[in-house]
């Protein structure tokens, strides 16, 4: 793949995984604070967050290239290959049974029944009452859990790092590109705290759709993603492969 190539894919992961949990939902739920928003507290959890993300491609991006350097040309081969292309293929087929009717509308239920911790965290540190070092203990906590909570479907950031080891430049550019690769991940949610700072009455309607859209459609757009992931897998071992030049 060419640089531009290269790049182009990890922003397309990165807005990906900007919808996610911790990216999106949550900092959403935060804007939506009655009264005037903390923005250092905002800040603090979604650089926790972003953090959080990058520590722990760095940890898998070495450990990934120690195992590139015993078994690359193992990977280069075609049996690696087809393997590949059968996983995206089957994470395809998993990501259209996970977007049916039946399983949309279960999701729906779940979501307009409420509950969870998570949302009674939100109610303990949104409330007026809660003193600023609780509150920021517990905002680093809900950034920690949405990270662990996450870490089974981080499916676009494990091939954003797929793709620097194998592909990507050597380090630090490579550091740099996964450090640049989470900040886009969290700009999102940065570009809504300066319109909910700048203007809120224009965005709060806004705000409260996209907070329903994500509580109804949890399921759907984790079923994007994981199909999303699979399309770029497959479509990577096809060139490989030879098959389309």
């Amino acid at each position: 793949m060419t640089l531009t190539a290269i790049l182009s894919t990890l922003v397309l992961l990165a807005l990906i995984d900007s919808t996610s949990l911790g990216t999106l939902l949550i900092p959403v739920w935060l804007l939506m604070t009655p009264g005037r928003v903390r923005v250092d507290q905002f800040l603090i959890y979604l650089f926790t967050v972003a953090g959080c993300y990058f520590a722990i491609g760095l940890i898998i991006m070495f450990g990934t290239d120690a195992f590139l350097n015993n078994y690359a040309l193992q990977m280069a081969s075609k049996p690696f290959l087809v393997g590949q292309l059968v996983i995206g293929i089957l994470l395809m087929i998993i990501s259209q049974l996970m977007d049916t009717k039946k399983s949309r509308a279960r999701a729906a239920e779940r979501a307009a029944s409420g509950g969870g911790y998570i949302f009674k965290w939100r109610t303990r540190f949104t409330g007026e009452t809660v003193s600023s070092k609780i509150s920021i203990t517990i905002l680093i906590g809900l950034a920690l859990t949405a990270v662990i909570l996450e870490l089974g479907t981080m499916l676009p950031y494990l091939a954003a790092i797929g793709i620097l080891v194998t592909e990507g430049p050597a380090w630090p550019m490579s550091g740099i590109l996964l450090l640049g690769y989470c900040f886009v991940m969290i700009l999102p949610a940065l570009i809504l705290l300066a319109g909910r700072l700048l203007a809120y009455p224009f965005l709060k309607h806004p705000l409260e759709k996209i907070d329903n859209w994500l509580m109804k459609n949890a399921q759907r757009a984790a079923a994007w993603v994981i199909g999303i992931v699979g399309f770029l897998l497959s479509v990577n071992a096809i060139y490989d492969l030879g098959w389309v030049q």
